[in-house]
């Protein structure tokens, strides 16, 4: 078993609930975009916005998490572009908008996180995250090979 399956079997052991399921089918996504828009609202050093005005600590993690999928599934990591392009994209348009960036953010991590937490009362577990953060970067992957599986795309 490689290293990715080992992950993704982990992470869905304590999601065998179909509502905890569809929750994180809805809360995944919008927590990653609330990580991605508080790291993107997060000051850099002088030497970041010196070099690109596109280079912020959002970036910078999903720059990494797409090096991490690609050291665990070089398949999975190719599936992972389009969202990790559409994450991108939506935290560009969420910081054109009035409200901060920050403000919009936290309040998508809180609504997410209740997801989160409703999600895995039906469980009956406690949210894995507070366990390993590791798994905040596996859940897109999750859900992604759930996706793989149905199509049958080996990874």
């Amino acid at each position: 078993m490689s290293i990715a399956e080992q992950w993704l079997s982990r992470y869905g052991d304590h999601h065998q609930h179909a509502v905890n399921r569809a929750l994180h089918c809805v809360s995944i996504p919008l927590i990653i975009v609330a990580v991605v828009g508080l790291l993107w609202s997060a000051p850099v050093p002088s030497e970041f916005s010196e070099s690109s005005p596109a280079l912020n600590w959002g970036v910078l993690f999903l720059m990494a998490s797409v090096v991490y999928y690609f050291i665990l599934s070089f398949a999975l990591a190719v599936g992972m572009l389009p969202f990790v392009a559409l994450i991108a994209s939506a935290v560009v348009w969420l910081d054109g908008l009035p409200p901060p960036l920050w403000m919009i953010s936290a309040t998508a991590l809180t609504v997410a996180g209740a997801g989160q937490i409703i999600g895995h009362a039906f469980e009956r577990r406690s949210v894995s995250l507070f366990t390993d953060l590791n798994l905040v970067i596996i859940g897109p992957l999750w859900l992604l090979a759930a996706v793989y599986q149905r199509l049958r795309i080996p990874y």
